[in-house]
């Protein structure tokens, strides 16, 4: 069963690239010299954070001091492409974000996140830019918040933006349930 999910606070992690795969957020190698790969965590976009002596790359968003705790991550279109792997959402998961703010997402990633307690929150274009600037000082300087049962985002400005959410996901997020869970509800 999935973590339960009310209400979230931290910094947002900005990754604007576009048609980002799954198989690039989870990048399941075997072996980083140096990286624990059996820690979900450090498997989040791996290819991306490590190089090949398993050093951090320090300009990779994730591995900069103010991300390092994000609980969001703003993203561009198209987030979560290509295949289904379930490991892209469990990655994200268990780095300790739990929310994805993006354009567009996958049809697949954006299903898989309920199942690991993520919410995926899509919004207009120009609007996820405008939360990416924002996002930008990082922690602890531009802290998001989620409330769930309020449908509401608040930016590090103050502004509140409604969360747009049929109401079977939001009860499944809520209330941590899988999908047979919520099924046999």
């Amino acid at each position: 069963m999935p973590e339960a999910f009310t209400t979230l606070s931290g910094a947002a992690a900005p990754y604007l690239e576009e048609n980002v795969s799954t198989n690039v957020i989870s990048v399941q190698m075997s072996e980083i010299p140096g990286v624990d790969m059996t820690d979900p965590k450090n498997e989040l976009f791996s290819g991306l954070r490590f190089d090949e002596a398993g050093s951090e790359r320090p300009n990779f968003v994730l591995n900069q001091p103010q991300f390092r705790d994000a609980r969001f991550m703003v993203a561009g279109a198209n987030f979560g492409c290509a295949s289904s792997r379930e490991a892209a959402v469990r990655a994200l998961a268990g780095f300790g974000i739990r929310c994805v703010i993006s354009p567009s997402m996958g049809d697949i990633f954006f299903n898989n996140c309920f199942k690991f307690g993520v919410l995926p929150i899509l919004l207009p274009e120009n609007e996820v830019l405008a939360l990416a600037e924002e996002a930008e000082p990082g922690a602890p300087g531009a802290l998001f918040s989620a409330d769930l049962p309020a449908s509401e985002l608040v930016t590090p400005s103050g502004r509140k933006l409604a969360i747009p959410l049929p109401d079977f996901r939001r009860q499944q997020l809520l209330e941590g349930l899988d999908e047979v869970a919520l099924t046999l509800q």
